[in-house]
């Protein structure tokens, strides 16, 4: 079993990706889709990265990251005696019942030695992502590749993990509009969720219908909400953007409200007159919490999994399998066999992470107080039989 501390080879257990992931700011857009395409065998070794090379997204100078309330503090206590997150990951793939596997994922346990930086702060750090490819695998690739080196790259990483987290799924579905527009056979598009740990908070940042899920003491905590064009609040921006949804789809032709690429596919990411804002965005939402002891496990999927499993279900079926073996591998491996069994029609993919070293502890509910007490009739009936047994 290999660790996932490590970016692996390209098989299930571990990271879905031979060697590092390339810079994307190395070269210029004009090499972008001749760069992607290259063969990633062997191992590469990454410089530390020079984070002046970054320019901010134009689209966050201005305005919010979100609308969706974050917490900005990520200063790592100094206190020992405080909860501090152990990271084990481990992520299971399958092809399912589709002819091709368009998913795509990244576990790194340790974010800031595998990509080259020195972490000042006393406390771990981690990174995980999952990626929902459609119309082909490319842009599933592109964004496991790209986003994490966007981060590593942006100069106030990690002072300001929720926009940097934003800043880098723009970079990145710029980057590949480049891509694209030199190479024709890239087309395509994806959902993105990407995870990160830093000390004590774990930001989550999701751009389509994958979906993380904590599990607080047994009970599941959605870190994610699910962009569906029939939700209300998108079906207003999709409107807004000169858009519309039919029959569920966004302009009757892709199930998902937000996703990265999907250039290729007219009125989606530009209105109908050819102007930027269309109804498809790639901006994620974020939300963040600060972890404690009572934080057991963390399970990321795709579509493929959740189509078939309630987020509290997922959590229970994981807890009751790290209970027996403890190990996330495993756990991901039969979160996937069992949306299989359940008749999941789409490609399956699971990350896992373990936040403690040992395993789930068994919930014992609390045992109430039961106050009884005799009536008056009851005391007058008991003395009598009591005086019937000393006749």
């Amino acid at each position: 079993m290999e660790e996932t501390s490590r970016i692996s080879d390209p098989e299930n257990g571990s990271s879905s990706y031979g060697g590092k992931p390339p810079n994307p700011l190395s070269f210029s857009s004009s090499s972008a889709a001749a760069v992607y395409k290259q063969s990633f065998d062997g191992e590469r070794s990454l410089a530390p990265c020079n984070k002046r090379s970054l320019v901010r997204h134009p689209s966050l100078v201005k305005t919010k990251v979100s609308d969706i309330s974050v917490e900005n503090e990520f200063t790592i206590e100094k206190n020992k005696s405080e909860f501090v997150p152990a990271m084990r990951s481990g992520a299971w793939s399958d092809i399912g019942s589709r002819s091709s596997m368009e998913d795509a994922y990244l576990c790194v346990d340790n974010f800031m030695d595998s990509f080259g930086l020195l972490n000042s702060e006393a406390g771990p750090s981690a990174f995980y992502g999952v990626f929902d490819g459609h119309g082909g695998k490319h842009a599933a690739d592109f964004a496991c590749h790209h986003i994490p080196r966007y981060i590593v790259e942006d100069q106030e990483f990690p002072s300001e993990i929720d926009k940097v987290l934003s800043s880098a799924f723009l970079q990145t579905d710029t980057a590949f509009f480049e891509a694209c527009s030199l190479d024709g056979s890239l087309a395509s598009g994806t959902t993105a969720l990407a995870a990160i740990l830093f000390g004590r908070s774990l930001v989550v940042a999701n751009a389509g219908d994958c979906r993380a899920v904590l599990s607080r003491q047994g009970k599941a905590i959605e870190m994610s909400r699910d962009h569906k064009p029939m939700s209300s609040k998108e079906r207003r921006r999709i409107e807004a953007s000169g858009g519309y949804v039919f029959d569920g789809y966004l302009n009757g032709q892709l199930n998902v409200a937000r996703a990265l690429g999907d250039f290729h596919m007219e009125g989606m990411k530009k209105k109908k007159d050819g102007s930027d804002c269309g109804p498809l965005i790639a901006e994620p939402e974020l939300m963040t919490t600060k972890l404690t002891e009572e934080d057991e496990f963390l399970i990321i999927g795709c579509d493929g999994v959740w189509d078939v499993f309630m987020s509290q279900n997922a959590v229970d079926f994981a807890r009751r399998r790290l209970q027996e073996h403890n190990d996330p591998v495993m756990c991901s491996k039969e979160l996937v066999e069992e949306a299989l069994k359940r008749k999941s029609a789409d490609n399956v993919t699971a990350v896992v992470v373990c936040l403690q070293p040992q395993p789930p502890p068994n919930l014992v509910a609390p045992r109430l107080r039961v106050h009884r007490s005799f009536s008056a009739e009851g005391l007058k009936d008991l003395q009598s039989y009591l005086d019937g047994l000393g006749n």
